[in-house]
């Protein structure tokens, strides 16, 4: 026995109305047809749903218990095609986002904040590593996009510039840094840095090697396995120093302090991109290219 839904739309709106009549207009359909299609339901189901009289349709005992029951049933469809709907335009669904830099501040919270205003139904999980996991993450499909900085290449991933950070560097109070006017990376090769070993933490690590090695000499680099937050804090006690983005102001230990790194060209600044697989067709993806679009333009 197959019963249509519209067989339960037919029969819900007549036990509202009380009338095959109104129910009919409502329908805009002949009164006759909708009687027929109501009276075939009963026969699939084996029972009388109305009682039916020149006063109109009266919903029986049997009929009652039925058409509470397609109601449920008729409000769980609708919301299933709401839903389907909110879904294929990216409005609800999952959004699954990587990223290698501090939430704390600057333009990867102001993006994401925006994001959930604006698709509130998306069920937005972030997972912050290092660039090289999140490839690996987009790969296995664990995560739709990643938020890294510039330059990474992998087979089957797409990428595209979205802003620049500035480079900071991170220092106690009392530090003898904070006297310059300036600082530059030369100024930076007799100290201890001390950075994360996830997240943002590999990229500042070859960042410093690449800037400070030379001379016979490469920078002092220790890695400990935390958050750039609990780095920065163990800086703010003294012994070391670290560098971050700008993002990272946001981190406010009593006694820490962030300086520009400039280098020949000025201000030295860190470029990021977005990653996605070019087989992503997640139209909650797409909402956030959306988004991305808008307030990163090429």
């Amino acid at each position: 026995m197959t019963i249509e839904v519209r067989q339960l739309r037919y029969a819900v709106l007549t036990a509202d109305t009380r009338s095959f009549s109104r129910a009919a207009t409502a329908l805009n359909m002949k009164q006759a047809t909708l009687s027929l299609r109501v009276t075939q339901l009963e026969d699939k189901l084996g029972i009388k749903l109305f009682t039916r009289s020149t006063r109109g349709a009266e919903p029986t005992e049997m009929g009652q218990v039925f058409l509470e029951s397609a109601r449920r049933i008729i409000t769980d469809i609708d919301n299933l095609q709401t839903t389907a709907r909110a879904v294929s335009y990216g409005e609800q669904g999952r959004l699954a986002v990587g990223y290698s830099s501090s939430l704390m501040a600057g333009n990867l919270k102001q993006t994401f904040s925006e994001y959930l205003t604006r698709f509130p139904d998306v069920q937005f999980d972030g997972e912050e590593a290092a660039p090289e996991k999140l490839l690996n993450a987009l790969q296995s499909r664990t995560i739709d996009v990643a938020v890294a900085p510039a330059g990474m290449e992998e087979s089957g991933i797409l990428a595209r510039s979205v802003w620049s950070d500035r480079l900071m560097v991170a220092l106690q109070s009392g530090h003898r840094l904070l006297e310059s006017d300036r600082i530059y990376w030369s100024d930076l090769r007799r100290e201890v840095f001390v950075v994360p070993g996830g997240g943002i933490g590999p990229t500042l690590a070859n960042l410093l090697a690449a800037r400070l090695t030379g001379q016979g000499g490469r920078p002092n680099i220790i890695v400990q396995n935390t958050s750039l937050e609990s780095v920065l804090s163990i800086v703010s006690v003294g012994r070391f120093i670290s560098i971050a983005t700008e993002a990272s102001q946001g981190v406010t230990w009593p006694d820490l302090h962030f300086r520009d790194i400039h280098d020949q060209n000025g201000t030295t600044r860190l470029e990021f991109s977005v990653y996605w697989r070019e087989d992503n067709d997640n139209p909650a993806l797409q909402r956030f290219f959306t988004l991305i679009n808008e307030r990163y333009p090429v």
